[in-house]
């Protein structure tokens, strides 16, 4: 029952992810930002927001950006019943996969509510389960752009996965700190890479 943090490899490559859309306003910006820097991102999309917005769903696969499950309805995952978490999961799987014609093999419990109950109810579907490194970026919570941006290069590496977040309220700081770090990551010869990517190329020790 293991969720992955990161991967162990000598590559600079690093996984941006971005939680809780699509979003007609964030999204699209955050794939300018990747088109800009010729780097892709792995977007954990709640079906909610999938149905909302299709348009921009579409247009992250089009754009050869990886899609997630992050459930349907964005719950904590280990205080609903186990029924309640396979729906959660089968539907946002279902329209995941009209979006893209392919099912997701990622997915990402919403506020990291995970437990072995729940990891009968993923495994079902075969997803790796993703966490993140820079969780103390807290992005969500409008901290500043220079908050997240420190933060979350502390946790840069080889192989890190980045945690930021393009839907519900404002994300315009998000957007900022995303900008630059996008820039200065492949400036200094990082590739960003989807997490399925990522995970394709963990080393073993």
């Amino acid at each position: 029952m293991t969720i992955i943090q990161g991967v162990s490899t000598t590559r600079k490559a690093i996984a941006f992810t971005f939680d809780d859309g699509p979003n007609p306003v964030y999204t699209p910006q955050v794939l300018d930002i990747f088109d800009e820097v010729g780097g892709r991102a792995t977007f954990f999309m709640m079906g909610k927001q999938i149905e909302l917005y299709p348009e921009t769903a579409r247009d992250v696969h089009v754009r050869k950006h990886e899609i997630g499950n992050h459930t349907y309805s964005h719950p904590f995952m280990t205080q609903i019943s186990l029924e309640e978490c396979e729906r959660e999961l089968l539907v946002t799987d279902g329209l995941i996969t009209q979006i893209t014609g392919t099912r997701p093999v990622v997915m990402r419990p919403p506020y990291g509510d995970y437990n072995p109950e729940v990891h009968t109810q993923t495994a079902k579907f075969g997803y790796q389960v993703i966490g993140a490194r820079s969780g103390s970026a807290r992005d969500w919570e409008m901290p500043g752009v220079a908050h997240i941006l420190e933060a979350t290069r502390a946790q840069i590496g080889c192989g890190s996965i980045l945690l930021f977040h393009d839907g519900f309220g404002d994300r315009s700081q998000t957007i900022e700190a995303v900008r630059i770090l996008a820039k200065e990551l492949t400036a200094d010869g990082y590739q960003l890479v989807t997490v399925s990517e990522l995970l394709q190329m963990t080393e073993s020790s």
